[in-house]
């Protein structure tokens, strides 16, 4: 398969603009399966997050198609919408920014929270219990959780901060990426977790706190990082444009790609 490896800047786009480069030379065909995110992930020497982000970016153009359990096939081009801007961040980048600054927050909230500042959180924490998921509602309270903990530091930069990060969850690759892996069982072992974060800032346990939000945003990742559920079926190579390949064994490019790694290797996300 002519795929090269990629450097770390911006890592999901490219993965996403090689393999849009390949559809539209005809390498893959209309209808056509393409390799599954661990092989591209290993031909690509980079991380099956970063691959995942690239198929969704694929698949908000219209360029792809994930079909659970089945593969990534692609569609007509025709259905292509324009590509999103290449400076939007992709989810697992969001998530990992959210995990290193929300913990922080959460191990000072518990140093200075006061009992309206819990019972703010607690408001927020109730009406998630009592609400559909997924939906707008949800993310409105979900949101009102973590901006509350903010809160607590009465610092409105870091509250706004917090808020505009949350919000990223609307840019149309989360949502996407949402679509699939969101459910009401995420949902209550998301609720949980946020559960466990309120009681360490109620209890005044600062290490307790920055632990419990950092494993809540790290679930986080691990839940939408489930498998599209087609590796076992996807013992037999890729529609392609010509000859086949044999399974497992990698073709030479046809000719050098743009985007190349420096150093001959990339750096895994």
């Amino acid at each position: 398969m002519p795929l090269e490896a990629v450097e770390a800047r911006r890592l999901y786009r490219q993965v996403a603009d090689q393999l849009r480069s390949l559809i539209e030379r005809g390498e893959y065909a209309v209808g056509s399966r393409l390799p599954t995110e661990r092989e591209l992930a290993e031909q690509l020497k980079i991380s099956r997050p970063t691959v995942r982000e690239a198929l969704i970016a694929l698949e908000v153009e219209g360029r792809v198609r994930i079909r659970v359990g089945s593969g990534i096939y692609v569609t007509e081009p025709g259905d292509a919408a324009p590509a999103p801007s290449t400076v939007m961040e992709g989810p697992f980048e969001l998530l990992r920014a959210r995990e290193f600054l929300e913990s922080v927050i959460a191990e000072q909230a518990a140093r200075v929270a006061t009992k309206d500042d819990v019972a703010r959180i607690d408001a927020a924490l109730i009406a998630m219990a009592n609400v559909e998921h997924p939906g707008e509602a949800s993310m409105v309270h979900d949101r009102a959780f973590h901006v509350a903990i903010a809160g607590c530091l009465g610092n409105a930069v870091l509250v706004r901060v917090v808020g505009e990060l949350f919000d990223q969850r609307l840019n149309p690759y989360f949502a996407q990426l949402a679509h699939y892996f969101e459910n009401p069982g995420t949902w209550c072992a998301a609720l949980s977790e946020h559960r466990a974060v309120r009681d360490a800032i109620a209890a005044g346990l600062p290490k307790a706190a920055r632990a419990a939000m950092r494993e809540h945003l790290a679930h986080s990742q691990e839940r939408f990082a489930q498998s599209f559920g087609a590796e076992a079926s996807a013992g037999a190579p890729p529609a392609r444009k010509g000859a086949a390949r044999s399974a497992g064994v990698p073709a030479k490019p046809k000719r050098p790609s743009s985007v190349q790694a420096k150093s001959g290797s990339a750096r895994r996300r």
